[in-house]
Order: structure tokens, then sequence, then C-alpha cells
């Protein structure tokens, strides 16, 4: 769960400071970097692939089964709060 819901967010910014800092991209003018962490909650989402792996990974029975709950249960919440986070963002911003 934790490496959806954290470290897509964390991955996310951290790279695009990065490009940013070495002047490979420019921040668009009316993105702030509070909308760029809420997108990068929202990318917490991409579930298909953690299911995927955790099929491979684990054989078929409690540790495999557990493993696709939290990958869901994380999907789940890192939907909700991004929506919130960025719900929220448009609001204080007009």
């Amino acid at each position: 769960m934790t490496g959806l819901f954290v470290g897509k967010p964390v991955g996310l910014l951290l790279a695009t400071w990065a490009a940013l800092r070495v002047g490979f991209v420019s921040m668009p003018e009316r993105v702030t970097w509070r909308q760029l962490a809420g997108t990068g909650v929202l990318a917490g989402i991409g579930f298909t692939m953690s299911l995927f792996i955790a099929g491979l990974a684990f054989p078929p029975g409690p540790l495999q089964l557990s493993a696709k709950v939290g990958i869901l249960c994380a999907s789940t919440v890192a939907g909700l709060v991004g929506w919130v986070w960025l719900r929220g963002g448009s609001r204080a911003a007009g």
C-alpha cells in the first residue's frame, strides 16, 4: 500500500523537480506544486501492473490474496484522497 499511495507521488514530484532543475521542461503557467502533488496521489490508482506482479511474485494463497487486497485498498484510497486534494485546490483557487 505504501508503494502506491506514498511512493508514486514522491517519485513523480522528485522526477518533476529534477526535470525542472536540469532544464528539460518548464512548469506550465497555471500549474502549481499542489496540483502536481494531487496528480501524483492520483497516480497511485495504477493497480493493473501491481496486480500482475503480485500474481507472479506470490504463489496462489493467502499471501497473494493479501497483496491483491492491499493493492486494491491503496488504489481506492489514492483515488479518494487525490480527488479530495484536487477538488480542494480548485475551490481555493477560485
